[in-house]
């Protein structure tokens, strides 16, 4: 079923129609790092946790999306993500996003289409790509044409540091 021009679905209440879902270890702590930075809100009722107090299932919504999470169980690997989402105040985001404990691989930098764009790492392992608005903002000359290279160097950066992790 081709469900793109549905607008009956998905149902009310269950997120967009493509929600991320993230294994790792300290899901609560993941669910409360997004409530604090992106002002997302839990979906208490579907906390599901296990006798050990691990979460075999968690939600918070952000906007029209639902995060789903879950704690890393023996003989699972970790499965962090690559998120984007949409911010007002690209800066703002990573400030609070760093003083909960995440790095920024991306300061917040223009970007094409009047938009701001920064990335930051959590300390989970996933990494976000923040976008804001900026109306009026010129495009960035491209780096072929002698511009910064920041966007795409930081990202390069990052993943191939991740490369060398999941090698080992």
């Amino acid at each position: 079923m081709d469900t793109s021009s549905d607008r009956s679905f998905p149902p009310a209440g269950a997120g967009a129609t493509l929600n991320p879902f993230v294994v790792v270890d300290g899901a609560a702590a993941l669910v409360d790092f997004v409530v604090a930075v992106f002002g997302g809100t839990e979906v208490a009722q579907a906390r599901t946790s296990m006798s050990d107090g691990r979460l075999i299932h968690a939600e918070v919504t952000v906007g029209t999306a639902h995060l789903l999470l879950a704690d890393r169980l023996a003989g699972w690997p970790a499965h962090p993500a690559l998120l984007q989402i949409w911010v007002t105040d690209v800066a703002a985001v990573l400030t609070a996003a760093v003083a909960h404990g995440a790095r920024v691989v991306t300061p917040a930098t223009p970007f094409y289409g009047e938009t701001t764009l920064g990335r930051m790492a959590d300390p989970w392992g996933n990494l976000w790509w923040l976008y804001a608005p900026a109306p009026g903002q010129a495009d960035p000359r491209p780096v072929w044409e002698g511009g910064d290279d920041t966007v795409f160097r930081t990202l390069d950066v990052e993943m191939r540091g991740r490369q060398s992790l999941s090698a080992g």
